[in-house]
């Protein structure tokens, strides 16, 4: 990659401002049907994970709405930017969202 694309994914995959973490919930947290702006991701998160969030669409600004979740709670689908995604609980805690 180039030094700017580099910069680009860093600035995108950067844990979001203290004050903004204060009041979102976790993508796991949300309630079926409840529309969420997805922040950023938790420090936690393995960059590779991160990045390839990032690359299907669960981007800082992105509408996310819970769709269904399985009957034991794992997995969860989200409408992410008009598309369906299925995500694991384990995952969706570490995606930052406003409800």
């Amino acid at each position: 990659m180039t030094a700017i694309t580099e910069q680009l994914c860093a600035r995108c995959l950067a844990s979001p401002p203290p004050e903004a973490c204060d009041k979102a919930c976790s993508l796991a947290d949300l309630r079926r049907g409840i529309r969420g702006t997805i922040l950023g991701f938790t420090a936690e998160l393995d960059p590779h994970i991160a990045r390839r969030l990032f690359d299907l669409g669960f981007v800082p600004g992105a509408d996310a709405e819970l769709l269904r979740k399985a009957p034991l709670r794992d997995p969860l689908m989200f409408r992410v930017a008009g598309t369906e995604i299925v995500l694991r609980r384990h995952e969706a805690r570490h995606v930052l969202i406003a409800a």
